[in-house]
């Protein structure tokens, strides 16, 4: 998938016979304000290797640095100027193409959510050199001491496979290590299977299932341990919550998303809440989810009138 088809599809005739940059840039950013008056308070910018945007596009920067005229940190500085819109995330960002500009720039911009998912699929460099991914175990924790540096606090998540063709029990080992070290907030596992069509599926070299169970339990434990431990630092601390409803199992609670992309749990009305910033102050945390109590609701922010009005006549 290119990530440059990011975009809502929406009836602006009048913007085809823009170039092609500005006319996705347009439908990307109306998408955005489209949603603004119907409550809609987040935006997800989503793409497979969504940091690489713009790689396939003309034009080079004018300051000599050799990137392109148009990256995703260029529409994440963008779509970060849409009024009304109080929360930026994106996934999923491939370790390849993830640079420091765009770290700063996600420090620099308050919209920007302390939330970054990116896959890292093994601890092994062998491992990764089969799977063609790109770059090194040492790269991907340098690109993650990158973002701690500039956002101390943020959360980090990602994807991770065990039992690829050929990996040894010190190979899958290294990605047990790869968790602890780094201090993941969630990572999404599975155990390798054969896809159709890919050349590993054909390698001799297949690890039985039973030994990719094993991994892949013992990798969950690892997983779980490391979570809870992570997320230990919320404890206490009064965190804005984005209202998403009632709580499935609990219809006397609402529930929510703090920036960090963490579920919360509190007593409250959830319909009455649905789509409202909320303080709530956290009494206990597990590995996945917080639990505490409100505090207040967050006031609004400027009316979206004006500020609609304020961007336009720019």
């Amino acid at each position: 998938m290119r990530t440059n088809k990011l975009c809502c599809i929406l009836a602006l005739v009048h913007v085809f016979a823009m170039p092609l940059v500005a006319r996705m840039l347009v439908l990307i950013t109306t998408c955005c304000c489209c949603a603004c008056p119907t409550g809609y308070k987040e935006v997800t910018l989503l793409g497979q290797n969504i940091d690489a945007y713009g790689r396939d596009l003309p034009g080079m920067a004018a300051d000599g640095s050799g990137r392109r005229q148009h990256t995703f940190t260029d529409l994440l500085r963008y779509v970060h100027d849409v009024p009304g819109i109080e929360r930026i995330r994106f996934a999923t960002s491939h370790p390849r193409y993830f640079t420091d500009r765009l770290v700063r720039a996600c420090a620099e911009l308050p919209k920007l959510c302390e939330f970054f998912h990116i896959p890292f699929q093994s601890g092994d460099d062998d491992i990764l050199r089969g799977m063609a991914r790109g770059y090194t175990a040492a790269r991907y924790k340098s690109i993650i001491d990158n973002i701690r540096r500039y956002m101390p606090d943020a959360s980090i998540s990602g994807d991770a496979i065990v039992g690829f063709p050929g990996e040894t029990e010190e190979q899958y080992l290294a990605t047990e290590q790869l968790v602890r070290e780094v201090g993941f907030d969630r990572v999404n596992t599975a155990a390798y299977s054969p896809r159709p069509n890919t050349p590993a599926a054909e390698w001799d070299n297949q690890v039985a299932d039973l030994i990719k169970a094993d991994r892949l339990n013992r990798l969950n434990a690892v997983v779980t341990e490391v979570a809870t431990e992570r997320a230990q630092r919320f404890l206490h601390r009064t965190l804005e919550v984005l209202v998403e409803g009632v709580n499935p199992r609990n219809s006397s609670q609402a529930f929510g998303r703090i920036r960090h992309n963490k579920l919360v749990y509190f007593d409250g009305n959830g319909e009455e809440l649905r789509g409202q910033l909320v303080n709530v102050h956290i009494d206990h945390c597990n590995a996945y989810s917080l639990y505490g109590r409100m505090v207040e609701v967050v006031s609004p922010k400027a009316p979206l009138l004006a500020s609609l009005q304020a961007l336009a006549s720019r």
